[in-house]
């Protein structure tokens, strides 16, 4: 048995366009991701590497093909059953950090463990706990609009680790920020991963950052291959 905490296979989607034409944009992509790995995704603008993503985050179903998620296999599962593995089994990451502007960057980590039964004085801890490990502990009581770009997207990532999930997703996670900041903040988010021994999908156009990672695979033509 795989000891892939991900697992794609065979994964196709296509795109309705106008009345009659259509776009596929993954053609049988393929992909094992083990826990503690930090995997690239590299590919041009409108290649695919959200659809593919939203795949393995379960946010959208795939025309053919499965998604195996510590060896089960999600695609034919009720939506009830796939949001509850997604809230338990996935952190999402994106390029805006998306951080609710009325809730302090705490709050914004507590959410989404009330969401997922955790009890407030245990949430709070850990969204405590995260926001130390990123070195911005200090800004616990501060709403976004009080901090600067790459401390929301610190917040962002500590709220994407807030249940502990297996695998982390994410998308142009530094494409908002400056060159000096985002080396900073993708060195955070390494040392996160590593840290917690999740696995890893990092979409990126940064070849210098993905150049830092595990190993790049390249979306061409619908299928992932290896750099």
């Amino acid at each position: 048995m795989s000891d892939s905490v991900l697992e794609l296979s065979g994964i196709t989607k296509t795109y309705k366009k106008g009345q009659t034409g259509e776009i596929r944009v993954l053609a049988g992509a393929d992909l094992a991701l083990e826990p503690g790995e930090i995997v690239a995704l590299v590919a041009p603008s409108g290649a695919g590497k959200s659809t593919l993503l939203h795949m393995a985050g379960l946010l959208d179903t795939p025309d053919a093909g499965a998604v195996r998620i510590g060896g089960t296999d999600m695609t034919g599962l009720s939506d009830r059953r796939r949001t509850i593995a997604r809230r338990q089994d996935v952190g999402f990451v994106y390029q805006f950090h998306h951080l609710l502007p009325e809730f302090t960057a705490q709050e914004n980590i507590v959410l989404p463990q009330l969401a997922n039964g955790v009890a407030r004085n245990t949430a709070e801890a850990r969204a405590s706990a995260l926001l130390e490990r990123v070195g911005i502990g200090a800004r616990a009581g501060h709403r976004p609009s009080a901090m600067s770009g790459g401390e929301q997207q610190r917040v962002a990532f500590c709220r994407a680790l807030a249940n502990a999930p297996r695998i982390l997703l994410a998308d142009e996670p530094t494409g908002n920020l400056d060159p000096a900041t985002a080396d900073q903040v993708f060195g955070t988010l390494v040392d996160l991963v590593r840290a917690t021994g999740l696995a890893a999908l990092i979409a990126t156009h940064n070849l210098d950052l993905a150049a830092r990672m595990d190993r790049v695979l390249r979306l061409d033509q619908g299928k992932l291959v290896s750099d």
